[in-house]
């Protein structure tokens, strides 16, 4: 496979909107809508760019699913997960489409909250952004991390911190929502009680965590972790891609010194509270953490690259215990320039020797989530 041909063919095609069929692949998308029915916690929080409630995107969006053409009823699912502060489906359409030929079941490209078509236009238009952009260049100095990318998210993550929290439970419920109307037989696109396995990547995959330690829904589903699996307090958000380093240090400093589970624990319950404090540190609720995970070993795999500095494996060893990391992830080191945020580039590399990763980390997934 072209990985880097393929690419670009797909981007140009897709749009999520509609029905597609994939030239001579074998596998069709379509476009479902999607209502939130979460309800925000009311806690005084306020916002710059936009207030929480009134971003309608967030609420109301549509999410892709591949599928193959030849069955159009299916009865297990891939949730395929994205990472943080992603604006576009481009770079994952590639992946959905491999997943579902190799597996032969269905991929659903689901949208974290204020994420992907989440999100208003305005969060990424730079004639829009120009303004703030200036405005927070004075804020933060000489911040060279800072970038239109990242403008959106870094301001809303410096003003409350507890955004990375909240907008993580509004995912976590609407994902609940999501799988609960599949596996109930509400979904017009699959039969049965379908299981629902997750691939997971980046920021995607502390949320799948979270969903594994917490959730009966997936009790016998299996995760596979892309570039993610860390402990929160040994990631590192700074680039130019996802937040700048002034709400970077924000960010750290309220969860490693601020956050309190007793709060959280009254918004969500302390299920989910206690799951997402304990993936805060390595020593914040050690045994209960590492004795989850272990109970699900046989049930999650995981592929980390050894250069990353956004999610690096070191964090997956703090999180899941030495031992159960070495046997549960493969760590790569491509001979290309590689990053966290772009794991697979499509310019400026040898094409042969992204493909040959590609290929290599996405036959390992699907022979572990064709199962």
């Amino acid at each position: 496979m072209n990985y880097t041909e393929r690419y670009f063919q797909l981007a140009a095609q897709l749009d999520t909107k509609g029905h597609f069929r994939l030239g001579q692949s074998g596998v069709k998308v379509s476009s479902f809508p999607f209502t939130s029915n979460f309800i925000s916690y009311r806690g005084g929080e306020g916002c710059s760019l936009v207030a929480n409630d009134s971003i309608a995107e967030n609420t109301e969006f549509s999410y892709p699913v591949f599928y193959m053409e030849d069955s159009p009823v299916h009865s297990d699912v891939i949730l395929l997960l994205h990472g943080l502060n992603e604006r576009s489906w481009n770079k994952y359409f590639t992946w959905a489409e491999y997943l579902c030929q190799h597996t032969g079941k269905a991929v659903v490209l689901f949208p974290i909250a204020y994420h992907i078509n989440r999100s208003p236009s305005s969060w990424s238009d730079p004639r829009m952004l120009s303004g703030l952009l200036a405005h927070r260049k004075q804020l933060t100095g000489l911040d060279r991390s800072l970038s239109f990318a990242n403008l959106a998210l870094s301001e809303r993550l410096s003003e409350h911190p507890i955004r990375f929290f909240t907008s993580g439970r509004q995912s976590y419920q609407d994902i609940i929502q999501l799988v609960t109307q599949i596996t109930d037989g509400r979904h017009p696109l699959f039969a049965g009680k379908p299981k629902v396995d997750v691939f997971a990547y980046s920021i995607g995959a502390f949320l799948a965590q979270l969903l594994f330690m917490t959730e009966p829904l997936f009790s016998r589903s299996r995760l596979f972790l892309l570039c993610g699996g860390s402990i929160f307090s040994a990631m590192y958000g700074c680039s130019r891609s996802i937040m700048d380093l002034t709400s970077y240090k924000r960010l750290y400093s309220y969860f490693m010194n601020d956050f309190s589970v007793e709060e959280a624990g009254k918004m969500v319950g302390d299920r989910l509270a206690n799951a997402f404090y304990s993936m805060i540190a390595p020593h914040y609720l050690t045994d209960y953490r590492t004795q989850v995970f272990q109970n699900m070993k046989t049930r999650f795999q995981g592929v980390a690259f050894a250069h990353d500095k956004v999610i690096p494996y070191q964090g997956v060893e703090e999180a899941l215990g030495k031992e159960l990391a070495q046997s549960r992830f493969t760590v790569l080191d491509p001979d290309y320039p590689y990053s966290h945020e772009n794991p697979f580039p499509v310019s400026g590399v040898d094409s042969r020797e992204v493909d040959a990763a590609f290929l290599k980390i996405f036959n390992i997934a699907s022979r572990f989530l064709a199962r």
